[in-house]
């Protein structure tokens, strides 16, 4: 895909304090944010980590072009020095983040970025719109996919996205969830997934009649039959020509037809009953896919209810994640270096409790069960803690500190992966279906508790000992600051 330069993509406010920093001597200082989000969308127990690719992608191609610097100095804000600055600009950070299709969390890092403070905050708006849309996406989807119950389920909703990029990296973070293709064909073009599609009511009427139109359509494309039957009549005219081109055209090619699609009326009903008249004419294999503004619920309800469908269309409340549009992930700076190199962290603090921050330079371990391979709890270490597995562990809430857990016979993982060492990449992007693959293999070790669609039980998120003292500490003293 055609890289883009998103540098200028930032708040203006993230030049002004750039500005100011430089300005005041600090701006080499180096700063580590996190970015990490404080609930799920539509209530759920998890969300699915996505767009780690898309940040590789900004980072690498960070730099400003001579229309930049010039635009920058028309506002007539920003200091020669400053200006100066960014024409020789080299990206120096490090970055970390969690792999792609990897189930998280409230209140753990998902990105963490070091570096000068200048940089570090500059890029706080790329990684935030980066990682919030494609996340959200790929939660959306994988909670359609759950619902589904192994059926496929095609993202259908481009021309429902909230823009062109929206539309493109929207469906490959769908294709990351769960989803099995696409109808966008500039994400099978540039991410490899899988795109189809047939027919719209459009050319159902373009011919005479409807049959007319399936038989045109069989004999272009008999390999890839599946017709819209509900431009008329679902079950007095789209089924009974779907069987009779199946019949005439198809049959004589010794070709099966492939299915029927349903767009409109009550689904559970149509697919009971054009179920009954496809097995009937001798056509059990022709499936029956259902679109029509669905999400999770109404595809749960739709199977609950005995609906006959083996594949979804799934668009707007997909594409849009309708029902929750906005995953609030934050950026927050959670430690500076001193004079001396040594590590200040810093918190912010909230009158309400989930917006205050967890300070310090973090790393987040994962830990598993080893008999099951589930997942027990994350812990939030200060960066130079390591779990000791050989050891039972306890995990604390943080908050309601006197809830406890001790853990046994466990697995102990590292989350974030480095993807940039003083601005050098370190780190390489598995392939799509990779990623794919491993958010599936990922979402197993969940238990059930939390995946469920209400009331999900709460994942273990703690904080170690060394850094809840950190914290509380600091709480403690933030009224002298």
């Amino acid at each position: 895909m055609t890289e883009k330069n998103l540098t200028m993509l930032t708040d203006f406010y993230e030049f002004t304090m750039a500005n100011g920093y430089l300005e005041k001597g600090i701006g080499d200082r180096t700063a580590y944010f996190d970015m990490f989000f404080r609930r799920v969308p539509d209530d759920g127990g998890y969300a699915v980590m996505a767009g780690t690719q898309q940040l590789l992608e900004y980072f690498a191609n960070l730099h400003f072009t001579a229309e930049d610097i010039e635009y920058l100095r028309a506002r007539d804000c920003f200091s020669d020095a400053f200006l100066a600055y960014l024409k020789d600009f080299k990206f120096a950070c490090d970055v970390w983040a969690v792999p792609e299709g990897t189930p998280i969390f409230p209140g753990e890092p998902i990105v963490t970025v070091a570096g000068p403070m200048i940089q570090a905050q500059f890029v706080e708006t790329m990684v935030l719109l980066t990682v919030n849309h494609q996340t959200l996406i790929a939660t959306k989807a994988s909670r359609i996919a759950r619902a589904a119950q192994g059926r496929t389920v095609l993202e259908f909703g481009s021309r429902r996205a909230q823009g062109y990029d929206s539309a493109v990296y929207g469906a490959r973070a769908a294709y990351i969830g769960g989803c099995h293709g696409t109808a966008c064909v500039m994400a099978d073009r540039d991410f490899s997934i899988p795109a189809g599609g047939t027919m719209a009511h459009a050319w159902v009427q373009m011919f005479d009649s409807e049959f007319e139109a399936f038989k045109a359509y069989a004999e272009i494309y008999p390999d890839n039959c599946i017709f819209l039957v509900d431009t008329y009549n679902v079950l007095k005219s789209g089924v009974p020509n779907a069987i009779r081109v199946a019949n005439e055209v198809l049959a004589p090619m010794g070709i099966r037809p492939r299915g029927i699609r349903l767009d409109s009326g009550d689904i559970a009903y149509l697919s009971i009953k054009a179920r009954e008249m496809l097995d009937a004419a001798g056509y059990p294999d022709m499936q029956i896919m259902a679109s029509n503004s669905l999400d999770e619920y109404l595809v749960r309800d739709l199977l609950v209810q005995g609906a006959k469908v083996d594949s979804f269309g799934i668009g707007e409340r997909l594409i849009t994640s309708k029902s929750e549009p906005v995953f609030g992930g934050v950026y927050k700076l959670a430690a500076v270096e001193g004079a001396d190199g040594n590590l200040i962290p810093k918190i912010k603090v909230s009158e309400n409790v989930e917006k205050i921050t967890t300070p310090h330079f973090k790393k987040v371990w994962r830990l598993f069960d080893k008999e099951t391979g589930k997942a027990l709890g994350d812990v939030l270490c200060v960066y130079d803690e390591v779990l000791d597995e050989s050891r039972p562990y306890t995990l604390f809430d943080p908050i309601h500190t006197w809830k406890k857990k001790t853990v046994t016979n466990y697995t102990a993982k590292p989350l974030l992966v480095q993807l940039f060492n003083k601005g050098q990449q370190v780190y390489e992007s598995p392939d799509i279906e990779q990623i794919r693959a491993y958010c599936a293999q990922q979402m197993e070790t969940l238990w059930t508790q939390i995946t469920r669609f209400e009331n999900p039980q709460t994942y273990y998120v703690d904080l170690s000992a060394k850094l809840w003292e950190v914290k509380n500490h600091l709480l403690e003293h933030c009224g002298a600051l």
